[in-house]
């Protein structure tokens, strides 16, 4: 009995304390939960931060993995990117050629009328297509020394014509001689010729014979040893542009591409002080990291000179972002409108004493923009900024020119000469256009492909993950933080 007493008192005892230990074990569990929650939120903010820093290092690291890459790969040597791609460019280029038909030689010949002419083409030819020719390769000077051969394809596909295709155009060799031959003796001498070979002001001829070179039959009547081929663009094929020397880039690479010189001179023997210098690139490249302020300096055989082109608009190139950079008008502007073009001015006839704009002396080379002054003379002539403006579309970063056009115009200086038949009933100068020329070239698919996935897929995923790091672990740092302190300050409460 007294066994059975104590023992229910024991167990009266036990049933009074287990309230309160239940109690104690639940504000257990519910410290622990708390002290859960919080190490939750201190270990996401420490995430977060982790990722913020990460992403903000990441910025400058890859800027500068970016920098090196694209340092190594431009460089001008065997092995690189840049010199497997410029040795042989994959870009196709094109040259668009329209012709003036003159449609009233008669009349101009005869009473000195105003020159109605019609536009016709274009005539389409692949250009560009040749490998350089690498002739020295000088580690010590950090330049390679190049020929760019030349070659011209025709394109029936791309034409409105044939080569066949018959134009009435002025006679090169007819209007030249009074130039090459002010004397009142020698003009005589060569009138007998021009009479003989019965040349007129004008002649009938083909595309072909046009562009690429005829047997003159005037020069060819001269019983002297001349040349007697004419041709716009002859001699073309089979010959070759340079020998250029350029900088590698290797040493330096804000050098890389830029010309030191051109058939052994950094002048070019053509125009009078600094109007020679030969400047920048041949176009085809520029140094990498190009911003939009940058001005960018080429020089151009075809036009015998260097000039200049400045940041007109982003666009966007077969998925690839790039820079378009103009020729600002001050470049072919008069020495009245630009004083620095005034050695640009060698002819007092064609400029009408300096005062025109886009005139270059074809004695010397031929190009620039058509000033309306010229078409005062000629009936039929319709500049458009837009078709005849020249650009370059320039990937910033790589400074690639991955598309760029080139247009000028052929013309053609006639002065009146009494001494020679074909031209003595002209009571004006006349600026003749020949032809006009809108030379193209854009990256081909699959090279934009292969840039995409080597340059520009890498450079804007790198992007996005740095943006992505930064961005997400900001949040997750601000959101932690915050719902720690709102815990925290609950617990207070």
């Amino acid at each position: 009995m007294d066994v059975f007493e104590y023992s229910s008192q024991t167990d009266g005892e036990d049933a009074s304390k287990c309230p309160r230990l239940k109690k104690r074990k639940r504000k257990v569990r519910v410290q622990k939960m708390v002290c859960d929650r919080n190490c939750g939120l201190i270990a996401g903010a420490v995430i977060g931060a982790v990722l913020a820093v990460f992403g903000g290092i990441l910025m400058p690291v890859g800027d500068l993995l970016i920098e090196k890459t694209i340092k190594k790969e431009v460089v001008l040597e065997e092995g690189t990117i840049a010199f497997k791609n410029w040795v042989k460019t994959g870009t196709e280029v094109y040259r668009q050629i329209w012709i003036f038909d003159v449609q009233n030689p008669e009349e101009v010949a005869v009473n000195s009328s105003k020159i109605k002419v019609k536009q016709r083409g274009p005539y389409t030819y692949r250009v560009r297509y040749l490998a350089k020719e690498i002739i020295k390769q000088d580690s010590e000077t950090h330049t390679v020394s190049f020929n760019q051969h030349k070659g011209a394809i025709f394109e029936p596909s791309l034409s409105i014509g044939t080569e066949n295709d018959t134009f009435t155009i002025l006679n090169l060799a007819v209007a030249a001689a009074p130039h090459l031959y002010p004397s009142r003796f020698i003009q005589l001498i060569l009138n007998a010729f021009v009479k003989s070979s019965k040349s007129s002001m004008f002649q009938k001829r083909t595309v072909k014979e046009l562009l690429w070179g005829y047997t003159d039959p005037f020069l060819n009547a001269v019983p002297y040893p001349i040349s007697t081929t004419v041709g716009v663009f002859f001699p073309y094929n089979n010959t070759a542009d340079g020998v250029y020397k350029v900088f590698t880039g290797k040493d330096n690479i804000s050098k890389v591409a830029i010309i030191d010189t051109y058939k052994g001179k950094k002048t070019f023997s053509y125009w009078p002080s600094y109007c020679d210098m030969i400047n920048g690139t041949d176009a085809a490249s520029f140094p990498p990291f190009i911003e939009k302020t940058r001005v960018l300096q080429f020089f151009s055989s075809d036009i015998c000179r260097s000039m200049y082109a400045v940041f007109g608009a982003e666009i966007n190139l077969k998925g690839i972002p790039v820079y378009r950079f103009i020729l600002p008008s001050m470049v072919f502007a008069s020495p009245l409108q630009n004083p620095d073009n005034h050695c640009f001015c060698t002819e007092k006839t064609i400029s009408k004493n300096c005062t025109l704009y886009g005139v270059l002396d074809i004695g010397k080379c031929k190009g620039g923009k058509l000033n309306p002054e010229i078409a005062k003379t000629i009936e039929g002539l319709n500049p458009n900024e837009e078709e005849h403006s020249t650009y370059l579309d320039v990937e910033p970063i790589t400074g690639f020119t991955l598309r760029a056009a080139k247009r000028l115009q052929i013309n053609m200086l006639v002065k009146p000469a009494k001494n020679i038949e074909a031209l003595k009933n002209l009571k004006q100068n006349y600026i003749v256009p020949i032809l006009w020329i809108n030379e193209t070239g854009t990256l081909g698919d699959k090279k934009a492909e292969m840039f995409r996935h080597q340059v520009t897929e890498k450079i804007n995923l790198l992007g996005l993950v740095e943006m992505i790091s930064l961005s997400v672990g900001v949040v997750m740092f601000i959101t932690f933080i915050i719902s720690y302190c709102t815990c925290r300050s609950k617990k207070v409460n």
